[in-house]
């Protein structure tokens, strides 16, 4: 039952969960409940932490179908456990696609007076009829309405905002997102559902799709506050707070007190803000009035909460924020959809396409769904600027989706519960924590075996061994280790880059691969025209510098610039694609646009018009006035007007226009994309022969190459018919006009970043939506490919016509060589000295997003070989680009990303440190915002981290020190039941402790990236070394501090009448005093000698641990911890030398001869010079370099940049010096794993013109063969 019984929720999606069901069991509760009671609510708290626990220790195992509580555990690599209330609602019907109408006998019509049927949030309507408030639940009164149809019980719970429902087919919990759902036809769509819902049809949707509103609801700060107390680390604070109270302890558990309170309420203040901003942000436009249509062509206008799917929604003519996802049914939009793709360029939405079955083959009715029809879909939380519609037509949309299911609900989903960051520093902490709480459970048990041999009361013994495990475990350490990370993100703020997840920077520290968008990232946003080259009569005229000739105006091939592109006026600005613009710029032609008043005189569209500027057009001398009245006449007859648009799409990588001619019959069409699809739709004779290698030659170059292509249209289509045919007919039997070449400027910082990143061994990678061969040739500009190295080019063809899935390499010339010599250079590179690491940084992988897809599914293994030298990924798609960070971080990659937030927020979001350079809503997904809009800010913000990252290990490290080394002093004190003294910990926490802490923080970054990376976790080789040799050393001298005290001559057992100084002030000592020590017994020798030993120790680690060179600044550049660190010297021997009565009173500290202070002072010197020696000497010089040396990427030739040939000795002399410490042992990276594994594979990397293919083998996924195919 157990396995048959694991549902598999979301199977395949990012949010893929296991389900178990369980019912409450009412004895386990009572035992639970005597539990709570006995544990003082302490068990309570457990099960409060650990939902796991909490539902298998109340409830029992049931099926799912019956369960009353589901038990979630996600299937990610973070296996949360989560759990969920099972509900149930009462419905007419279990569908909410049925239609009510048919299922029930009710006599009365949905629009009838005598049935008034609404729910309460719905306002006066439009047709007259008052809404009577509803008395029960809208589920109730649905069922009283239809009274006559059996109600169904409905069991559904509610998970991060969405709701599960129980589906009996599927025996299933399944998510309702909308009309996508029933997997609809683009015909069904326009002949079913573009009538609009009865208001029947309206509420019973609504019952299953709830209210259409994203609702971040902003927790209570009572709420949050409950929440952040209930922090186990809180919990640990309350309980030492107690403890010390009852040890009268009161200034510390006052001064924890205090620094818990600013923790929690800085915390609440940052959570609570970000919680308001983003309610804000959703909140603007949430709830607007729309008109929608009813089944009998009614319009209403309602409340845009009351949207369901399947309503049909009339946008209004002066635009709308759109409050749901809907598709365009009739009539085009305007729409600004920087919310969703960080792009303010304005979009073009069409109508979707109707296909008539009769006319067209089955293929072109597809399922409608929102990625492949987006640009005939309106989402959620996008601006519609305005709207094109035919008189006496309106401009509607079906809603597809609403809610938290839309494409904004997705976005706030994912802002609103993020991944958490999973970091090794995070796992490591915890697990320190626990070896510290060992150490605290010895000298629990040590302390209380001395407290019973020498008959110690109970009271004292329980508070003694208790503080024991506080002093362990320093309660001031969250508040150390954010410190860090704060001081970060306000360095990082001061350079401009914002971080709305803190967590992060420490994560960038270990960042070892960089992803780039590169268009508006590596290169500047806008392209500039370099040139265009014709084609007339099936071959190339040479290139000329642009179109604006009067021998040109009236060529189709100029023709085509004018009106080929989806630009719009825009409160009389030209607005639109800066390519469009661009090239339409060129012409110098003018652009109108037909007015809503000019519109509704005629009976159809008004077309937007271009035309020629008069100077351009051929003229005769002007004479008179009349001329130049007919010159104006002559120049406003050549006009062209667009008819029809078929949007630019990514998919098919093109645009078309079907336009016409002021006084011609037929129309033109006229199609600009992506040369190599658009030379496909031509006639071939019509394209150039040498039309590859002229492609090519400008590609190579970085040039964007745009290719223009024209048909004229048979005369029988006319107006209405072109207003309805698929763009396939119009895109076919074209003639190739030629080329325009656009030139993409790499921005003035790239190359100069990229070559300080490949210096630091940081890996550098291309992600664009651009031509592949562009993309190689900005590479190799910007230097991320080296000028002698080679690109293999892998081009995956998915399984056809029964044939397995194939990747065919070819290699991408070099600049310098031939191929053919170059195809024998790398055969021979490659067949000889394998195990050379410099023939492993020869080679790049390039690939389009199509081959990235296809070698995704069938050749999984294949692609992690891939992504260890695949340095450019060109025409890929936004969610494929999340797909490859997720590839690079499976083989161990910890990954930055760079984007300017155009359809970069995926993988912004997925990365380990996502960089944007746009301050748009986008984003709001990435985690740092740049304000300088070029790549500079990533070596900025690596630097940030690492230095965080170490700021972060000092600070642990010390805190670990701190509390071990008080550890010891109270141990040994412990022997001779004594103990610190109150105002001695008071010190020591308050003036040493926090006063180090806060300021050993402060160091700034490294000025420039080093290649060596800081260590990732807590518990690697380096970092135990140094904690346990200092804990060592001082664990020796506190030791011998103790001992030897004793062993001197003048050492009795201290009463307030001992005098080992000779001065009589010490011996009035008051009456007050003396009661005290009989308490505690804190005043004597061994006390005073390990509170000055100790109290120096602290000084001493503070200044070892706080390193600065190679990723922080030196310590002694930060003033505030130097000022601080000497003046706590100066007054810890001004008091050892110069002991002052009060300070010695307050501090409870006793006088000791003076040769016994030199011989203090001697071990505080020596210890001091120990432990420097370890640290610096020894750790840092010695042992790092020969056994911790960590994962250089050189030492596995993965390094983009080509090695010097001292570099490549460095590297062999290294080899085998890590061979002659660490022999055989293999990297703990999977990328260093398989560069090894490659490096001794003798058909890595593949020879060109090889064909690999994929055998099918279901055990493990799949396999390949490679086949030298000639």
């Amino acid at each position: 039952m157990e396995k048959e019984d694991l549902k598999v929720l979301n199977k395949g999606e990012e949010e893929e969960m296991e389900l178990q069901g369980y019912r409450l069991c009412r004895w386990r509760l009572a035992l639970v409940g005597l539990g709570v009671l006995c544990t003082g609510g302490f068990l309570l708290l457990v099960l409060y932490w650990m939902p796991e626990w909490c539902v298998k220790s109340t409830c029992t195992r049931t099926t799912a179908r019956d369960a009353k509580v589901v038990l979630l555990r996600s299937t990610d690599e973070f296996r949360r456990w989560f759990l969920a209330r099972v509900r149930v609602m009462l419905a007419p019907g279990r569908n909410p696609f049925h239609s009510l109408e048919t299922q029930t006998t009710s006599p009365c019509s949905p629009s009838s007076p005598s049935c008034p049927f609404s729910s309460p949030a719905t306002p006066a309507l439009a047709n007259g009829h008052t809404p009577h408030p509803s008395d029960g639940s809208p589920a109730q009164e649905l069922i009283r309405r239809f009274a006559d149809y059996q109600p169904t019980q409905i069991r559904y719970f509610t998970f991060h905002s969405t709701k599960y429902y129980w589906n009996d087919e599927v025996q299933n919990f399944e998510v309702l997102s909308g009309l996508e759902d029933l997997q609809i036809s683009c015909s069904t769509l326009h002949s079913e559902h573009s009538a609009g819902l009865t208001r029947n049809q309206q509420e019973y949707r609504r019952l299953f799709f709830g209210v259409n509103e994203i609702a971040v609801k902003v927790p209570s700060v009572f709420k949050l506050l409950i929440k952040e107390v209930l922090n186990p680390f809180y919990i640990f604070q309350l309980f030492s707070v107690i403890l010390w109270s009852a040890d009268e302890y009161y200034y510390y558990a006052v001064a924890i007190v205090f620094m818990s309170v600013i923790s929690i309420a800085t915390s609440l203040y940052t959570i609570k803000k970000q919680y308001v901003m983003l309610h804000d942000m959703v909140a603007a436009h949430s709830i607007v009035r729309v008109s929608v249509c009813r089944a009998n062509n009614d319009i209403e206008e309602i409340l845009s909460t009351d949207l369901v799917p399947g309503d049909v929604m009339v946008i209004p003519s002066n635009g709308t924020i759109m409050p749901c996802d809907a598709v365009l049914v009739s009539g085009t939009c305007i729409v600004n959809e920087s919310m969703l793709t960080g792009e303010s360029v304005p979009v073009t939405k069409t109508n979707l396409p109707n296909p008539v079955a009769g006319e067209r083959g089955e293929e072109a009715d597809s399922a409608y769904n929102t990625e492949d029809h987006k640009r005939h879909t309106l989402f959620c939380g996008t601006n519609v600027i305005q709207t094109r519609f035919y008189t006496g037509e309106l401009v509607k949309a079906v809603v597809v989706r609403t809610g938290f299911s839309t494409a904004k609900g997705q976005l706030v989903r994912s802002i609103l519960y993020p991944k958490p960051t999973d970091f090794k520093l995070y796992r490591d902490a915890y697990l320190f924590l626990l070896c510290l709480v060992a150490v605290a459970g010895i000298g629990f048990v040590y302390s209380i075996i001395l407290s019973i041999m020498n008959k110690v009361p109970a009271k004292t013994i329980i508070i003694e061994s208790l503080d024991i495990i506080t002093i362990t475990v320093p309660p001031a350490l969250p508040a150390a280790m954010t410190a860090g990370i704060v001081y970060a993100q306000r360095r990082l703020k001061h350079i401009g880059i914002f971080c709305i997840s803190p967590q992060r920077i420490n994560i960038c520290g270990q960042i070892n691969l960089v992803c780039f968008d590169k268009t508006g990232t590596l290169t500047e946003d806008g392209l500039d025209l370099w040139g265009v080259q014709r084609v007339e009569n099936g071959s190339f005229h040479l290139s000329e510098e642009n179109a604006y000739k009067e021998n040109l105006v009236k060529s189709q091939f100029v023709a085509c610039m004018a009106t080929c592109h989806s630009l719009t006026k825009i409160d009389g600005q030209l607005s639109g694609d800066p390519l469009d613009l661009k090239m339409f710029e060129a012409t110098g032609w003018i652009l109108e646009e037909a007015t809503e008043e000019e519109t509704s005189l005629h009976n159809r569209i008004m077309p937007t018009v271009v035309r020629p500027p008069k100077q351009l057009l051929p003229s005769e001398p002007a004479v008179s006035q009349e001329q130049d009245m007919e010159l104006y006449e002559l120049s406003s007859a050549y006009e062209i007007g667009i008819v029809r648009q078929f949007p630019f799409s990514s998919a098919l990588q093109r645009m078309s226009v079907v336009a016409r001619l002021l006084g011609e019959k037929r129309m033109d069409a006229y199609t600009k994309g992506a040369p190599e699809v658009v030379a496909s739709l031509c006639k071939k004779e019509t394209v150039p022969e040498n039309f590859a290698e002229v492609l090519e030659g400008y590609t190579k170059q970085g040039f964007r190459v745009i290719a223009l292509a024209h048909r004229r249209l048979e005369s029988k289509l006319t107006w209405h018919k072109v207003q309805n045919i698929n763009r396939d007919h119009i895109e076919t039997n074209m003639e190739f006009l030629g080329l325009i070449i656009m030139q993409n400027k790499l921005k003035a910082e790239t190359p100069g970043v990229l070559q300080d990143l490949h210096q630091a061994h940081i890996r550098t990678v291309m992600v664009t939506g651009d031509n592949m061969l562009t993309a190689i040739s900005v590479a190799r500009d910007c230097g991320m490919i080296p000028p002698n190295d080679t690109v293999i080019i892998a081009d995956a063809l998915p399984p056809h016509d029964g044939q397995a899935a194939k990747i065919t390499w070819r290699y991408a010339d070099k600049p310098s060589k031939t191929p053919r010599l170059e195809e024998v250079n790398i055969s021979l590179e490659d067949v000889c000295h394998v195990d050379e690491p410099k023939t492993q940084e020869l080679y790049h992988f390039a690939m389009n997003g199509k081959s990235f897809a296809v070698i995704s599914e069938h050749f999984p293994d294949m692609l992690q070989k891939l992504v260890l030298h695949g340095t450019v990924f060109a025409r890929m798609a936004p969610d494929q680009k999340t797909q490859l960070i997720e590839a690079l971080q499976g083989v161990d990659y910890f990954v930055g990303m760079c984007g300017d937030g155009a359809n970069d927020c995926g993988a912004l979001k997925r990365a380990h440190g996502g960089i944007s350079l746009s301050e748009l809503e986008a984003s709001v997904a990435s985690p740092f915002t740049s304000r300088t809009p070029n790549i500079s800010c990533v070596p900025s913000l690596i630097r940030e981290g690492r230095a965080a990252l170490i700021t972060s290990f000092c600070v642990f490290k010390f805190m670990a020190l701190y509390s071990i080394i008080q550890y010891i002093s109270v141990t040994l004190l412990y022997s001779i039941l004594s103990n610190l003294g109150d105002f001695q910990f008071l010190f020591i926490d308050i003036a040493i402790i926090l006063l180090i802490v806060f300021t050993m923080s402060l160091n700034p970054a490294w000025k420039e990236l080093v290649s060596r990376r800081p260590p990732s976790g807590l518990i690697s080789g380096p970092l135990l070394f140094s904690v346990l040799t200092q804990i060592l050393i001082c664990l020796g001298f506190q030791t011998i501090t103790f001992l030897w005290v004793q062993q001197q001559p003048w050492y009795t057992t201290w009463t307030p009448l001992t005098d080992v100084c000779n001065l009589s002030s010490h011996i009035n000592v008051s009456d007050h005093n003396d009661t005290e020590v009989d308490d505690h017994n804190i005043q004597n020798y061994e006390n005073t000698s390990l509170f000055y030993v100790s109290s120096f120790q602290y000084l001493i680690v503070a200044i070892v641990f706080s390193k600065g060179k190679p990723f922080r600044q030196p310590s002694y550049k930060n003033w505030p911890f130097v000022v601080s660190t000497l003046s706590l010297y100066f007054f810890l021997l001004f008091i050892m030398f110069h002991p002052i009565e009060t300070i010695d009173e307050f501090l409870e500290i006793v006088c000791v001869p003076f040769e016994w202070r030199i011989k203090l002072f001697l071990i505080i010197l020596v210890n001091a010079v120990v432990s420097v020696v370890v640290e610096t000497f020894i750790l840092d010089i010695v042992l790092w370099k020969l056994v911790f040396s960590r994962d250089k990427q050189g030492s596995f030739g993965i390094t983009p940049a080509a090695p010097t040939p001292q570099g490549g000795i460095d590297l062999r002399a290294y080899k085998c010096l890590s061979r002659l410490c660490c022999p055989r042992k293999a990297p703990k990276a999977r990328y260093m794993h398989l560069a090894q594994e490659l490096s001794v594979d003798p058909d890595w990397p593949p020879k060109p013109t090889t064909t690999t293919e994929a055998k099918p083998r279901p055990e493990n996924g799949s396999t390949y063969q490679i086949m030298i195919s000639s």
